[in-house]
């Protein structure tokens, strides 16, 4: 990728999120060695997927420079806490998990962002094999009105209680071990 288009999509990803901060940047990073790694490109539907660890900064960066978003069913969390991206390019079944290598301790914000966004991808990122399987396609579900609050809820969140159907907020569960 050649620098004034990397620029742009620093720009972006800093526009979308709000600011510059060493966690924009490090999603950022993830999103071009994603792109370099996989030959991605910013997908308007749900050829790229991304799976984060974490629910970070860096997450608006990939939302922008990749074009994942929750909407679009490309953005899962597997929050665990860590600086970790899997990214899967569905047309190829290639995939890809990037963690991000320890920074030096005692570094300010500064000369963090500055560690990010200059050290070689190589070395800033450990490459490693997905520990997920590509996860099926978004699903659009049908509706049901609760029975209780009258909002209509998705297929899969709604729960029976005798004949009434009802959304997860109105619906009771039952689990005499959890006391």
């Amino acid at each position: 990728m050649d620098q004034e288009k990397a620029q742009a999509l620093w720009q972006w990803a800093i526009d979308f999120h709000g600011h510059t901060c060493p966690g924009i940047a490090i999603g950022y990073r993830a999103a071009l060695y994603a792109m370099e790694l996989l030959g991605l490109e910013f997908s308007d539907d749900e050829q790229v997927v991304c799976i984060t660890e974490n629910d970070a900064c860096g997450v608006d960066a990939i939302q922008a420079v990749l074009g994942c978003s929750v909407g679009k069913g490309n953005l899962l969390f597997h929050l665990r806490g860590k600086q970790a991206f899997s990214f899967y390019r569905r047309t190829t079944g290639q995939s890809v998990r990037l963690v991000l290598n320890p920074r030096p301790r005692g570094l300010s914000r500064e000369e963090s962002l500055r560690w990010i966004l200059e050290k070689p991808s190589a070395e800033l990122f450990t490459v490693k094999e997905p520990t997920i399987t590509l996860p099926e396609s978004a699903r659009i579900f049908d509706s049901y009105v609760c029975d209780c609050c009258g909002e209509v809820t998705g297929a899969n969140w709604i729960r029976l209680s005798g004949d009434k159907k009802l959304c997860l907020d109105c619906y009771s569960t039952y689990d005499r071990f959890n006391v």
